[in-house]
Order: C-alpha cells, then sequence, then structure tokens
C-alpha cells in the first residue's frame, strides 16, 4: 500500500500547489487578458485541481492521523483476525507520524502489551504487517513447548474447543482454541498438537529499549520476532481496532463492526 500512500501525497501537493499558484497569480492573468486574447476560462488542469484538492486533503489528513483501513492477506493472526478482513487502525494512538517516511512528529502514548499492531517489519519495510505485542522494552520473553512466559511468569491458558475454520483458514480446522492470559489482557490464540516437528522459534529474549516483541495468535503459523527479531518503535503503524468488513469469496456479515481485543 505505500505506492498508495506515495500517490496520494503527491497528488494532494500538485493540485494544492496549482490551486495555490491559480489563487496568486494565474486568475490575476487571465482577469486582465480577458476580452484581449482569451475569454478568460480555467485552464482543464486548474479546474480539476481547484475540484480535487479539498478531497485529496481530507483524505492525507484522515489516513495519516486519523484512521487507515488494511486488509488481513494471511491466516497468521487466526483466530483473532482471519484472512479477507478489512480492518482500521488508528492512527494517533501511538504518536502521529509523517506519511511515507513514517516519522514521528508528536509523541501522544506507547504500545502495551495485547495491543494488536499494524507495522513494517525491519526485514520488508516496504511491507504492512499485523501482529500482538507481547513484550516490552526491558521485558524478558520465552517461549518453549508452545508456552509464552513473560519476566518469568508463565502465561496462563483456558480451553475454549476444538476450531473449526472457514474460508481461506480451513487448513487450522482441528486445532486447539485457547485464552491466553497476558498479563491481564485475555486473547485468543491457536495450537495444533498434531504436527511433526517443525521449528517453532523456541528462545528467550530481553527486549532492547525502543523495541517490542511481536507474535500471531496463530502460534504455529506466523512469522514473528521469534524469527526475524524485535520490532524497532519507528516502524509502528498504528493499532488495530475494529473489523468493518471481511471479504473471503464471498461477504461475512458476522464480522462487520467486531472490535479487536
Amino acid at each position: 500500500m505505500r505506492w498508495f500512500e506515495i500517490a496520494l501525497v503527491v497528488l494532494t501537493l500538485f493540485t494544492g500547489l496549482v490551486w495555490l499558484l491559480d489563487k496568486l497569480v494565474l486568475a490575476k492573468r487571465r482577469e486582465a487578458r480577458q476580452g484581449l486574447l482569451d475569454d478568460g476560462k480555467e485552464p482543464i488542469v486548474v479546474d480539476y485541481s481547484k475540484a480535487f484538492f479539498p478531497v485529496l486533503a481530507v483524505v492525507l489528513i484522515l489516513r495519516s492521523f486519523v484512521a487507515e483501513p488494511f486488509r488481513i492477506p494471511s491466516n497468521s493472526m487466526m483466530p483473532t483476525l482471519l484472512t479477507g478482513d478489512f480492518i482500521l487502525v488508528n492512527k494517533f494512538t501511538y504518536g502521529l507520524r509523517l506519511p511515507i517516511n513514517n516519522h514521528k512528529v508528536i509523541g501522544i502514548g506507547e504500545p502495551q502489551r495485547g495491543d494488536v499492531v499494524v507495522f513494517r517489519p525491519p526485514h520488508h519495510p516496504d511491507q504492512d504487517w499485523i501482529k500482538r505485542v507481547v513484550g516490552l522494552p526491558g521485558d524478558r520473553v520465552g517461549y518453549h513447548d508452545n508456552q509464552v512466559s513473560v519476566n518469568g511468569k508463565a502465561l496462563a491458558y483456558a480451553p475454549i474447543g476444538v476450531y473449526q475454520g472457514k474460508g481461506n483458514g480451513t487448513e487450522m480446522t482441528g486445532a486447539e482454541e485457547l485464552q491466553e492470559d497476558l498479563l491481564g489482557r485475555q486473547h485468543h490464540v491457536l495450537e495444533r498438537t498434531n504436527l511433526p516437528f517443525i521449528d517453532q522459534g523456541e528462545g528467550d529474549w530481553i527486549v532492547p529499549p525502543g523495541h517490542y516483541f511481536v507474535m500471531g495468535d496463530n502460534r504455529d503459523n506466523s512469522e514473528d520476532s521469534r524469527y526475524w527479531g524485535f520490532l524497532p518503535e519507528e516502524n509502528l503503524r498504528g493499532k488495530a481496532f475494529l473489523i468493518w468488513m471481511n471479504f473471503d469469496g464471498g461477504v461475512d456479515t458476522s464480522r462487520i463492526g467486531n472490535r479487536i481485543q
């Protein structure tokens, strides 16, 4: 989606400059020449710029500083988010950032454990990913035998039942759905106990200052901090808070309006 962001910024700047140039210079020239060399009509570029600039400016401000839509492309956050979910991301919860370069200009808040965040991963800076914050700066995070621990405390799990996937998520049918208590923040995760041995990213980590440890809720099918390391604070894009549509071969109306926990 970065190409869309760049195009939006370029078009907004272009139409705004054309509108300003016309207001300060070109309009006066047309008035002086009207009846002599031409009929005083606005050039088509000026006409379109004056029409589209306000719309583009509003869209740019809303996307950059209020809320931005994203589409979930994978199963890594099941069962919380499904492939085909269209979500809204709060862009000011963690501070106001400039479009394109994502530079923070005003600090407002910081991520909390359990937040579902959209970010640009360090190894794919041109992509937008979504995971859950498990470790804050200074935390000691461990992952062994499908068990997460934070600062030496093993997280508590409550069984929900056998998961029944749908759409592109049918591959997870039969997985165990659990409620994970992330030191006071509850959410659901999936765990497969019938898989052959695979690298589950087991290990222990200490989160450095200015970084976060993020994981997907689909623990056996998520490329996250267990594999590529810590998430720098400057790579954050915002906090996911609402599902406004789901389309995965068809519209699933049951997911429209669901808040993201």
